[in-house]
């Protein structure tokens, strides 16, 4: 299970140098819309895999107390 949280970490962190790097080039290329539209995708796709990190933690709770 610390596996995955550890891999998830290493998703997002993977994600925000992956668009980051994009972001310069687009910027330097003089295309400031495409890298600001790019960077809110970035934030969308971190932000769905820790809804996803969320949704677990309260299953987890939910199993552990009996809450069903």
């Amino acid at each position: 299970m610390d596996g995955l949280r550890i891999d998830v970490l290493f998703q997002i962190a993977g994600i925000g140098i992956f668009i980051s790097v994009l972001n310069i080039v687009l910027k330097q290329a003089g295309k400031e819309e495409q890298a600001q539209m790019l960077t809110l995708v970035g934030v969308v796709i971190v932000l769905l895999l820790v809804l996803q990190l969320i949704s677990d933690l309260f299953s987890s709770i939910r199993t552990i107390f009996n809450l069903y």
